[in-house]
């Protein structure tokens, strides 16, 4: 069992100093102490940490609408939503705002990139690519493809009028 500084198992994990600092102080992973209170990491137990991340992770649907008088519409995202998360077995979480798409301070989407560049979900589903940000979602698509987290749009097109699903996952 070899026990190795934080210096070292930052580069063998490929994760900055922060980023093994930050997972210690939310529990994800431990490490003990020497007499002069520097780190030490059980390099094997690091490395399976690093390789079972994903397992823990969550789907997120993302559903939004422009203004409050929209509930419905919301509420119409979410249940197509939550049936397809459904019919492909994975557990979700639910992140939905209700505001301008041309709004880059939305409490849900915030939380949304605050997810993903923790690093604690594999994929987010949306309706259409439009519900994320009406302009800009390439760049949440680009970030998520930076973090490997999936992204599945379930009606590519334009055409917002009621149509079945059909899921295609996006740059990845």
């Amino acid at each position: 069992m070899m026990k190795v500084p934080i210096s070292k198992a930052s580069k063998e994990l490929g994760v900055s100093i922060d980023t093994l600092r930050r997972w210690e102080r939310e529990g994800k992973i431990t490490s003990e102490r020497t007499p002069g209170g520097h780190r030490r990491y059980n390099l094997e137990k690091l490395r399976q940490t690093a390789e079972g991340k994903g397992e823990d992770k969550a789907t997120v649907i993302y559903a939004r609408v422009s203004t409050p008088n929209k509930k419905d519409d919301l509420k119409s995202q979410i249940e197509k939503l939550e049936l397809y998360c459904a019919s492909k077995g994975w557990k979700y979480k639910v992140i939905q705002d209700i505001g301008s798409g041309l709004n880059y301070n939305n409490k849900g989407l915030l939380k949304l990139i605050n997810l993903i560049e923790t690093d604690q979900i594999e994929r987010i589903v949306v309706n259409y690519k439009d519900r994320l940000l009406r302009f800009g979602s390439e760049l949440i698509f680009e970030i998520c493809k930076y973090h490997n987290v999936e992204v599945v749009i379930l009606n590519e097109d334009e055409d917002k009028t009621c149509q079945l699903p059909t899921a295609k996952a996006v740059g990845l």
